[in-house]
């Protein structure tokens, strides 16, 4: 058996990289339209109030026109007031408390010294006259089955035998005692306060709560409950045209559509439905790819970010499929606002939008009044976009969950007011599962942490992490190449203020020149703005002093990935010299050995040429800000001069082929690095003198 060679996985995925995205795709529309809701969708939207636009409505089948939730609520009150509490007579209880008594009252006799002779007949006086209480029986009162604190009916079970009763009818403990005090005469007041005493201890109640058995009778009364009110016969008319959809109407609608979504899952062809589901979900995923290829090309060739998008939009998806089989209360408790919050941040506007767009587009398919639906979720998301322009504070994602929610209301009362055409109308309630929605949205934050680490793509959140000086890295680099790491500021700040005006990510200018020259930490003493006496390169021959140079970036490159710093930030180090030539030890090398056979190669940057407009900003700055450092008079002239020099000279290089720097842009840069260039070094103005 041959032997796999290694590293082979990663020469097979360069080799069949291209056709990977495809893949993708396919599987993305498949888990989507698999678990999709599979019953064909009903196909009139209608709203109460509003007028019918199309054709007369004629009923294909007989179907039960469905009450209204609030008339089903109001029968089960009526249904629930009817059944009366059921109590249980028990037997058992007269018979453990009688012979208890009947065994006490000799103690309780001569314990109190009284006269034997009258005992017996005392005895069963009072003993009949506790039967007696116990016959008619002794409710053991419930408190929340008396309305006011007053009397109650309720369904005795005696014997097996149900009758209606009422508290009234019976004793209380209280009332059956005071019955016995006026029933019991006694000839001695130590005879009666003897019996008294003995009996109070005696009277338990007998007739006693069910609640087993009346939540059984209540249930089953429930479900008793007809929820339905007449019917509308095959080829009746529910709604003519142009007809105003009044309570009537609205509640055949209604039926008619819960009607069709149930025979239409039993009759409708699941494969024909699964296969429009592909058609329509495969279209929105093509026009997605459609616009990465035309408009974010850099997404496009990106496995790893395309497997993001795909990823966002199938479990958003999913979620609302999940929410529509456990039957959600309401699908607007679903936070869609943190699909574009997320593709915001972690991309741009334009891909952001068109993402929500697509996803609210399938949605509305499979979700009740997908126009209005449509609208709330569209506006709100715009709302969401614009709202964050840079995450570069924490603050920012509640402002913005505050503008999502003015959105969402703004929504609801207008199109509450199209509906009802009155304020005391408005169901306020409905709003709250827009408020949980923006809460939940917030979830965005985390989530950004994680597509970056597992994604590797970088937000401007991480930007701002990495820009800030105190972080271990660039505390290295300032204890141990200070010159370095000044130049660097410099540099950060030439950039940042160039890219800025001419338009441009100046976030991650910042960062990537702050970090650019990171590699010089290995050599700083070579280099000359960490130099405080001798260079070490006098020592050296003009091939390694060049080969030392060059190297920074290969170090830097190594550094910054042994740090996981993202690829965007590699990417400055890489480019910042693209691949000209170290010109002084070139220079100095045909100089002094002009017999010698030179390899240019070793004189020169390895590449690649910047390939953006922040690459090639960043370079420009770099080589201005180096150059700027060896002007023994830097006045304005001299300045002026440098600038112009040292851009034609990297336009002469073809350095900045591949960047979408302009000549405009171009002059744009001049101008500002001059100016800056002259704060720096406290250069005076000289203004035309006036007469």
């Amino acid at each position: 058996m041959a032997k796999i060679k290694k590293n082979s996985h990663k020469i097979l995925y360069r080799k069949y990289s291209s056709n990977l995205k495809y893949v993708m795709m396919a599987v993305c529309v498949l888990i989507i339209t698999l678990y999709l809701p599979k019953q064909p969708r009903f196909r009139y939207e209608f709203e109460k109030g509003k007028t019918w636009l199309n054709k007369d409505l004629v009923s294909p089948f007989s179907f039960a026109i469905l009450k209204t939730p609030q008339q089903i609520n109001l029968d089960k009150k009526t249904v629930l007031d009817n059944v009366l509490p059921i109590y249980e007579y028990q037997e058992e209880v007269f018979k453990d408390q009688g012979d208890a008594y009947l065994n006490e009252f000799d103690v309780k006799w001569k314990s109190n010294t009284l006269n034997d002779r009258d005992k017996e007949v005392n005895r069963q006086r009072s003993y009949q006259i506790l039967q007696s209480i116990y016959t008619k029986g002794i409710i053991d009162i419930n408190p929340k089955h008396q309305k006011g604190g007053g009397y109650y009916d309720f369904s005795l079970v005696r014997n097996n035998i149900s009758t209606k009763s009422n508290s009234q009818d019976v004793f209380t403990t209280e009332t059956a005692l005071a019955y016995l005090k006026a029933s019991f005469k006694a000839s001695e007041p130590e005879i009666a306060k003897t019996v008294f005493d003995l009996a109070e201890s005696h009277l338990k109640p007998n007739i006693k709560f069910n609640e087993t058995l009346t939540a059984t009778v209540q249930n089953n009364a429930l479900n008793s409950i007809s929820t339905t009110k007449g019917m509308v016969q095959k080829g009746e008319l529910i709604v003519a045209k142009e007809t105003v959809i009044d309570e009537e109407v609205y509640q055949k609608l209604v039926s008619f559509r819960e009607n069709y979504d149930a025979q239409t899952k039993s009759v409708g062809d699941d494969k024909l439905v699964f296969f429009g589901q592909v058609l329509l979900v495969g279209f929105i995923v093509t026009l997605l790819m459609v616009f990465l290829y035309l408009f974010r090309k850099d997404i496009y060739a990106d496995n790893r970010q395309l497997s993001l998008l795909l990823l966002v939009i199938t479990s958003m998806l999913l979620v609302l499929t999940w929410s529509i089989k456990f039957n959600l209360s309401n699908l607007y408790l679903l936070p869609f606002c943190i699909v574009p919050i997320i593709i915001r941040i972690l991309f741009d506007t334009r891909l952001a939008l068109n993402l929500h767009l697509l996803v609210i587009l399938i949605a509305g398919f499979f979700v009740p009044n997908s126009f209005e639906f449509v609208f709330y979720q569209t506006t709100a998301g715009m709302v969401a976009i614009y709202s964050i322009k840079n995450l570069v504070k924490r603050e920012q994602l509640l402002i913005s969950a505050s503008f999502i929610l003015s959105a969402y209301f703004v929504s609801f009362v207008g199109i509450a007011l199209l509906r009802e055409g009155s304020l005391s109308h408005i169901e306020w309630a409905n709003f709250l599962p827009f408020v949980f929605s923006v809460l939940l949205s917030l979830l965005a934050y985390p989530l950004i942490y994680a597509f970056e680490r597992v994604f590797g793509i970088t937000s401007d959140v991480a930007l701002i992490e990495l820009t800030n000086t105190n972080n271990k890295l660039l505390r290295e680099l300032a204890f141990k190449a200070p010159g370095t790491f000044q130049h660097s500021l410099q540099v950060a700040n030439l950039a940042e203020a160039a890219i800025f005006k001419i338009g441009g990510d100046a976030l991650l200018v910042r960062a990537g020149a702050l970090y650019h020259d990171i590699g010089k930490m290995e050599n700083p003493q070579y280099f000359i703005e960490n130099q405080t006496g001798q260079s070490p390169h006098d020592k050296l021959p003009y091939e390694q002093s060049a080969q030392i140079i060059i190297r920074h970036v290969h170090k830097g490159i190594e550094i910054t990935r042994r740090h996981k710093l993202p690829e965007s930030i590699i990417d400055f180090i890489r480019t910042h010299h693209g691949n000209t030539r170290v010109d002084y030890f070139y220079q100095s090398f045909l100089k002094n050995s002009p017999e010698k056979f030179i390899d240019e190669n070793i004189f020169r940057y390895p590449g690649p040429i910047p390939f953006s407009k922040e690459t090639g900003v960043l370079m420009l700055a770099d080589s201005v800000e180096a150059a700027s450092r060896s002007l023994k008079n830097p006045d304005a002239q001299n300045i002026n001069d440098l600038v112009e020099r040292i851009i034609d000279y990297k336009l002469e290089q073809n350095q900045l082929d591949n960047c979408d720097l302009t000549l405009k842009d171009l002059e744009t840069i001049k101008l500002i690095f001059k100016t800056m260039l002259m704060s720096i070094y406290h250069v005076r103005v000289d203004y035309p003198q006036t007469t």
